[in-house]
């Protein structure tokens, strides 16, 4: 009862650790326009390269990583068991995709999903930050390159560590489902590539 209590608890504090939007208070910080009305209107780390460059989208990856791998690590350091993990580390990716703080419009959860992913152990972590580089270098499609790598994430931990199967497919199947309007948008050639833009204030 005490672990139901606490796994409760646990589940609340990831969501609204999630909420706290990366993007939107480095943007603030560093006075670029909002990334909900700049771009492709997403606020997460990619789009931020795209109005703010690569210093500005590294600090926000950084932090959405951040606030998913802290619940999942704490929730596995206690002895969470898979399943109950898999809803810490959703509601974390829940957060940023629905924040409250920021009337619920949020990003595509990737780099939170990634990183509560990660305290599986450094070999999948690895694994997982490999893949989306070299996708991304070979397509320059960021949104193609998170769906590839949710799709093998699971893979990846049957070799690694099988214990962990269910909630890493768990997160993997959010990633994909947040993506499919990316995936629209991939098969008709629309979707937009990776790109770094220098700030321009004519074009606005």
């Amino acid at each position: 009862m005490t672990i139901t209590v606490l796994t409760l608890v646990m589940i609340l504090t990831a969501y609204l650790a999630g909420s706290i939007s990366s993007a939107v208070l480095v943007c603030q910080m560093r006075g670029l326009p909002d990334p909900r009305t700049q771009g492709s209107g997403n606020p997460g780390a990619t789009n931020v390269l795209r109005i703010g460059g690569a210093s500005s989208a590294a600090m926000v990856l950084f932090f959405d990583m951040l606030k998913g791998a802290l619940p999942a690590y704490l929730a596995f350091r206690i002895g969470v068991e898979p399943v109950s993990l898999g809803l810490i580390a959703i509601a974390a990716c829940v957060g940023h995709i629905f924040p409250i703080f920021f009337k619920f419009k949020g990003g595509k959860g990737v780099a939170t999903a990634f990183g509560a992913m990660a305290p599986i152990g450094h070999d999948l972590a690895l694994s997982l930050i490999g893949t989306w580089i070299v996708m991304v270098l070979i397509s320059r499609y960021s949104s193609l390159a998170a769906i590839i790598t949710a799709l093998l994430a699971p893979a990846y931990t049957w070799y690694l560590d099988d214990r962990f199967i269910i909630p890493v497919s768990m997160l993997s199947a959010l990633i994909v489902i947040r993506h499919k309007d990316n995936i629209r948008r991939l098969l008709k050639g629309e979707e937009s590539k990776v790109s770094r833009k220098k700030r321009d204030k004519s074009k606005e």
